[in-house]
């Protein structure tokens, strides 16, 4: 199609090399005398050019422009904007013309018209990040936080747990800015779970700022007025770009992928008001779905505020012992003596006894053939466990499970045994079953709850599972010396007190849970018809 243009080949390559270095991404017609067989040697060269969103273009117009008017080219070329073209001078256009620079563009009628085929490539650059020097990382809190795969969510998004630390010299273009959007280049688990997947940089930590790692890739928008950043997150976390991340990636026991690769995945980008309303849609999901996250973290805090002020420190004991005014009901603070007495665990309160977990909670040790679980039972492993954090949020299906497991009812209290140093330890929030590296615990009775609760959640507890813990490689913690860690007992009015107040936080934490997974699988089901068209964001409301 190209041969009908009238342009001398090394007019035409200079023509090209121009397109490409200032409007990489666009495609370009050819139209009028130079095209339909009319022209001679004087005559004008007509170019269109049309963005990928078909929407009008910026600053790189104005370069080629300019360019175009410094070359070699011995006529005049016109250049002219698509967008800003009224419709009846498209179809003039369209009647007949030739394509110069053809970027893969293909317009389809879904959504509002206008869409376009492209790939991550056309839109975005990607670049990896620095190579920090292992001697200044950390796991403890010390300089900056250097973000690496293990900060990424299964599905896409920033997960605020496991961070590293970095406090060495840090080069200014590595460190993030809130909304950055950046993409894991190497996964180290089985299943390559956060490989290729997205996700936002949040605020920063206070005092702290987010560092771009080697690993990470940054996704920077060649033109911001093209695509929208939040808009391609949502890209990013479709099935079809996941399954091409992972048919393209390398390695065997450590998965790869790079930014070639990436970039080549193609997508239908709408226009630039279109990919705003859907990310809004499919943000506004994600929005309540961390505040959820944030009001049970919330809560989670304030439970082990009390529990560290009643039954560590002793805090309504030592206000009385001080003279203080009190700080509790008038009913609560009458249940506290006014003094401490002397016992093995150190002080404790006056008519407390010294005990142990096992006096206060027992092992639900319910074992349950693979036979005997249903297919749609809520399964939880280790895996879907997190770290110092009893709100447990994740959890499968029993399909092809191949051994035994544990059944487990609603508020059990669920321990990691195997490598108990990782302190996983949760509220089950429905009935089902667990792995066998999974100790069930229930109260006895239920008054013991919260006392139950904070302790086996307390770093204490954790550090003596650790001790006790049996094996080198994979060491495990059994319920046997776990039921002998001493606690300070108080009267039952105080453990039911605290319970009650338990009690109601993890109601509501279980219940942020539930709604959670409800508003993710609204997200999740909307996410591939809104990227596609198939649904049109300004007709549907959240």
């Amino acid at each position: 199609m190209t041969d009908r243009l009238n342009l001398p080949l090394p007019y035409r390559e200079e023509l090209e090399a121009l397109l490409r270095e200032h409007v990489p991404g666009v495609e370009v017609w050819a139209y009028g005398s130079r095209v339909d067989g009319r022209s001679h040697d004087g005559s004008n060269l007509d170019l269109v050019l049309r963005s990928p969103t078909l929407e009008p273009l910026g600053y790189e117009y104005v370069e080629l422009v300019k360019a175009l008017e410094q070359s070699d080219i011995p006529i005049l070329v016109q250049t002219h904007d698509w967008a800003r073209l009224p419709e009846s001078f498209h179809r003039e256009i369209e009647r007949d013309y030739v394509v110069v620079q053809d970027v893969g563009l293909e317009l389809t009628s879904k959504g509002y018209g206008g869409w376009a085929q492209v790939s991550i490539g056309d839109m975005v650059d990607i670049k990896h990040g620095f190579a920090f020097k292992g001697d200044y990382i950390h796991d403890e809190p010390r300089g900056d936080v250097l973000l690496t795969p293990g900060n990424f969510g299964v599905g896409g998004g920033f997960k605020g747990e496991r961070f590293k630390f970095y406090d060495g010299h840090v080069p200014e273009e590595f460190v993030l800015s809130k909304g950055d959007l950046l993409v894991t280049m190497t996964d180290l688990s089985k299943l390559s779970d956060t490989l290729g997947y997205p996700a936002l940089v949040p605020d920063r930590p206070e005092g702290r700022r987010y560092l771009h790692n080697q690993r990470l890739g940054k996704v920077t928008p060649k033109r911001a007025e093209a695509i929208d950043t939040r808009f391609l997150y949502y890209v990013m976390c479709t099935a079809d770009y996941r399954q091409e991340v992972l048919a393209s990636a390398t390695g065997t026991t450590v998965k790869h992928t790079s930014p070639d690769r990436i970039k080549q995945f193609r997508f239908m980008l709408p226009p630039l008001p279109e990919q705003r309303a859907i990310a809004h849609i499919l943000g506004a999901l994600d929005d309540k779905i961390e505040l959820n996250r944030r009001l049970n973290e919330t809560l989670e805090a304030m439970a082990r505020a009390i529990f560290q002020d009643w039954f560590v420190d002793f805090g309504p004991v030592r206000t009385k012992i001080e003279g203080r005014e009190p700080y509790l009901s008038l009913d609560l603070w009458d249940l506290f003596p006014d003094r401490l007495v002397d016992s093995e665990l150190g002080e404790i309160p006056e008519g407390w006894t010294v005990g142990e977990i096992g006096d206060v909670a027992t092992q639900r040790r319910q074992a349950v053939k693979p036979k005997d679980i249903g297919p749609g039972t809520p399964y939880i492993a280790l895996e879907h466990m997190p770290r110092k954090c009893v709100a447990l949020s994740e959890w499968d299906h029993a399909e092809g499970l191949a051994s035994g497991k544990f059944r487990f009812h609603k508020s059990d209290i669920l321990f990691g045994k195997l490598r108990p140093y990782f302190h996983k330890v949760g509220v089950a929030p429905l009935d089902g079953v667990c792995s066998t590296d999974i100790v069930v615990v229930s109260p006895k009775p239920s008054d013991w709850f919260g006392l139950a609760l904070g302790h086996l959640s307390s770093a204490e507890f954790i550090d003596y599972t650790d001790a006790t813990s049996t094996g080198t490689r994979m060491p495990r913690a059994n319920w046997k010396d776990m039921a002998l860690y001493k606690i300070g007992l108080p009267g039952l009015e105080v453990a039911r007190s605290y319970a009650e107040v338990v009690w109601q936080w993890t109601d509501k934490i279980v219940s942020n849970i539930h709604e959670s997974r409800f508003l993710a699988a609204q997200r999740d089901a909307l996410l591939p018809k809104l990227v596609s068209g198939e649904i049109i964001a300004n007709q549907w409301s959240t």
